[in-house]
């Protein structure tokens, strides 16, 4: 469809339909409607000439919108060729309405700020307070680990824990049955020769 024959006004009941007139619309009080009435005030020689005015600036309206529309299509193609995309675009927006909030009054003083409190005395104290606090957390963690795992050891050498680790060895040789080359069942806890196909 030509673009010059195309109506702008998204408002229009001819939108898209290719009128470059709207005759088969009539609009109440429109110049050229038979059933409107004088105003008061205008001789019919005034509301001729006030009609005639009204008609040219209409046309002209009309005739910036394909203007502007010719325009736009254009600048599309343009920007087609060039390989902007409406992506591109808006990164380019983000990118620059970025370096404006970097760049106002707002920001700079935000900024000056902060660093003057990162500067001050009280947050250097307060740092070096966590700073310590945390180290002091960290061995404290670190103790009691080494605590866990020598109990946990202790626990393993213990006599109770031994005879628990027999009777669960004994209970799986006899589930599991000997193992085929002629050797005794023989209790977890006691020391046997290396062996031959270790499994790793």
């Amino acid at each position: 469809m030509d673009s010059a024959n195309q109506d702008i006004n998204l408002n229009s009941p001819n939108k898209g339909l290719g009128s470059d007139t709207m005759t088969d619309v009539p609009v109440e009080g429109a110049a050229g409607n038979p059933s409107t009435t004088l105003p008061t005030g205008l001789s019919e020689e005034e509301t001729e000439e006030l009609k005639t005015e009204l008609n040219k600036v209409e046309e002209e309206i009309h005739t910036l919108r394909q203007v502007l529309s010719a325009k736009e299509k254009h600048a599309y193609e343009l920007k087609r060729k060039l390989g902007l995309t409406p992506l591109n675009e808006l990164k380019q927006n983000l990118t620059k309405g970025w370096q404006d909030v970097q760049t106002s009054t707002a920001y700079v003083s935000a900024r000056e700020t902060l660093e003057d409190i990162s500067q001050s005395e009280a947050y250097k104290k307060t740092q070096e307070t966590l700073s310590q606090a945390g180290q002091k957390t960290s061995a404290a963690l670190s103790t009691v680990g080494t605590a866990i795992s020598r109990k946990i050891g202790d626990m393993r050498n213990s006599p109770t824990f031994k005879s628990f680790e027999d009777k669960v060895g004994n209970l799986k040789l006899k589930v599991v049955g000997g193992t085929g080359n002629g050797e005794g069942a023989r209790s977890p806890s006691e020391t046997s020769p290396v062996q031959d196909k270790a499994p790793f």
